[in-house]
């Protein structure tokens, strides 16, 4: 018995080894003499669609050059594909896209071909993808018939590499591809979305009609000169967005964008948002854009961005139009640096019902931002008279002028930029911005340049974070008190009250003045409620916290009896209604 195994087991091998290596097989549309399986350039297939069938799973079809408009295949509903990877096979150009061309049927109705179809776990690899269409709804056969001209993908399990998707077109949406994860690819031309839920890296998407990408993951693309916005309900990291046309959203709508630059795109008459509309941005330079309503961005929220030269211009002619917002417009800033910017009068000639204002900011809560050196244009004609920098909204920790009523923590102090005339909109070693800003505002540990967000304990104000700070305190704050930015000032006690400059710094006091104090008054009894009133010296704006104790022997002696007081000009005061009997009873207020 012992032979017999030994020979089953050989077999086994064997079979084992054939299934596991890979075949190759060629396509070559001017071979005069194919034959099947087309294991060589002598026999190789003259369609691309023989070769797959000829293949198994794992195999390669190598494609050398030609343009290839013959054959298709259908997969799903009634549309044809002129090429069908159904297989989880490579197929590769020996000499990339501009040699090698597969060419659908750009006729939308009952005789489109659209150009490929990709399974799962298939690659296509080096080829240009040109005139697929998809059916119309007079047409179809089922809802796939309409999407993915020049590629439906299975999934984003599905791939191409370095392919051109060039002048494809959907009835509904992916007029250039549906789904898939696309690399080193460029989208050009398309009609009805270049793109639509695939994933995209390293690719380029250029004159496309829709939108550019749709309900996509973007990682390192570029967007450029699309018609209907460059990106909509997307994700966008590390990508150029530039130079995009649309109603709205001209560059991103409805998106999430992280470390991406948005320059040169224009919404229309009446339209919102030329760099982005409706989008969370985060550490993003937008510049050069511009929309009747915002022109940077509308009704976003901005982290960690620089906001430069762009503008609010409506070039409507009738009556009535608006020109607002020419950084930010409805939006929420956060850590954002907002200068150069412009609100500027309409083209028509212009009547009292027709508006100019924010150069800067418009109806939008900033926080942590510098907002300065924004203008409105003409100065005759300014609605916001002698406030160019914003309108409405409110600012909170921000370095502006003029002051807007209600704010804390703002300052109209120049922010010390490093060479504005050079786009350098760092801060100065001295800068005021420097330690001024509010932690509860942060939301990333990184600012615009990827370094770290806080540096010294206290957030700086504006994109940039400076990195070696000598001090852990304001520099506004310092400069208010004519205070001397050094390395020492923090521990120095200069009134003579035992808190030391960081310390007053910290409770709202003012350093140079020895009455200014954080100090307990004597309790005084109530019967209404029954209790002690604790009172203390405070200051509007900071909070407290009080806690009491019975025993200065005890461990701990204290314990809190009441957190987040908020404080009062002059004198704070809380009721202590656990305080009803002869005591002793002790207290000690902190600043938190």
């Amino acid at each position: 018995m012992k032979p017999h195994l030994y020979q089953l087991v050989l077999t086994f091998c064997f079979v084992f080894q054939f299934h596991a290596s890979a075949a190759v097989h060629y396509v070559n549309l001017n071979n005069p003499s194919p034959a099947s399986p087309y294991t060589s350039w002598h026999t190789a297939a003259t369609k691309i669609q023989n070769a797959i069938d000829a293949a198994n799973s794992g195999d390669q079809i190598l494609v050398t050059n030609g343009v290839y408009q013959s054959g298709g295949r259908v997969v799903y509903g009634s549309v044809t594909n002129r090429v069908a990877l159904y297989k989880s096979v490579t197929v590769q150009s020996v000499n990339g896209p501009a040699l090698t061309v597969i060419q659908g049927n750009p006729n939308i109705g009952t005789n489109a071909v659209r150009c490929v179809y990709i399974t799962n776990n298939a690659m296509l690899v080096g080829f240009t993808l040109t005139n697929g269409a998809t059916m119309d709804s007079t047409a179809l056969d089922s809802a796939h018939d309409c999407y993915g001209g020049g590629a439906w993908c299975e999934s984003t399990n599905s791939f191409l590499t370095n392919c051109v998707l060039a002048a494809n077109s959907a009835q509904n949406s992916g007029g250039g591809v549906l789904s898939g994860t696309l690399n080193n690819c460029s989208l050009d031309a398309n009609t009805n979305e270049a793109a639509y839920g695939s994933v995209l890296n390293n690719c380029t998407f250029v004159s496309n009609n829709g939108f550019g990408a749709d309900t996509c993951i973007l990682n390192d693309c570029v967007i450029s000169n699309n018609n209907n916005s460059g990106a909509y309900n997307s994700t966008l990291n590390n990508c150029r967005i530039l130079n995009n046309m649309a109603g709205d959203g001209a560059g991103a709508y409805f998106c999430t964008l992280s470390n991406c630059f948005l320059s040169g795109n224009v919404a229309g008459n009446g339209g919102a948002g030329g760099g982005a509309l409706e989008c969370t941005l985060n550490n993003c330079t937008l510049s050069g854009n511009s929309a009747p309503w915002g022109g940077g961005a509308w009704g976003s929220t901005l982290n960690n961005c620089l906001v430069v030269g762009n503008t609010a211009h409506n070039h409507y002619l009738g009556t009535g139009p608006s020109s607002v917002g020419g950084g930010v417009g409805g939006c929420t800033a956060n850590n954002c640096t907002i200068v150069f910017n412009t609100a500027v009068q309409p083209d028509s000639p212009w009547t009292a019902t027709i508006s100019f204002y924010g150069g800067g900011a418009a109806e939008s809560a900033l926080n942590n931002c510098i907002v300065q050196f924004n203008s409105e244009s003409p100065s005759y004609y300014v609605y916001n008279a002698n406030n160019y920098n914003y309108y409405l909204g409110t600012t909170t920790n921000c370095c502006t002028s003029p002051l807007l009523d209600g704010g804390t923590g703002n300052f109209t102090s120049d922010p010390l930029l490093v060479n504005t005339s050079g786009s350098d909109f760092h801060l100065q070693s001295n800068s005021p911005c420097i330690n001024s800003g509010n932690n509860a505002d942060v939301t990333s540990t990184m600012d615009l340049d990827g370094n770290p967000r806080i540096v010294g304990g206290t957030v700086d104000i504006g994109a940039y974070e400076y990195q070696t700070p000598v001090s852990k305190i304001s520099y506004a704050w310092l400069d208010q008190y004519g205070l001397p930015i050094t390395t020492n000032i923090d521990t120095a006690d200069l009134d003579g009250t035992g808190f030391n400059v960081y310390q007053d710094w910290v409770a709202g006091l003012n350093p140079t003045n020895a009455l200014s104090v954080l100090a307990m008054l004597a309790p005084a009894p109530t019967n209404n409620p029954v209790g002690l009133v604790v009172s203390w010296q405070s200051v509007s704006g900071i909070t407290y916290f009080l806690q009491s104790g019975t025993n200065l022997a005890a461990q701990p002696a204290f314990s809190t009896i009441q957190s987040n007081i908020v404080g009062q000009t002059g004198t704070t005061t809380y009721t202590d209604t656990t305080a009803t009997n002869s005591g002793p009873y002790f207290y000690r207020v902190g600043v938190q």
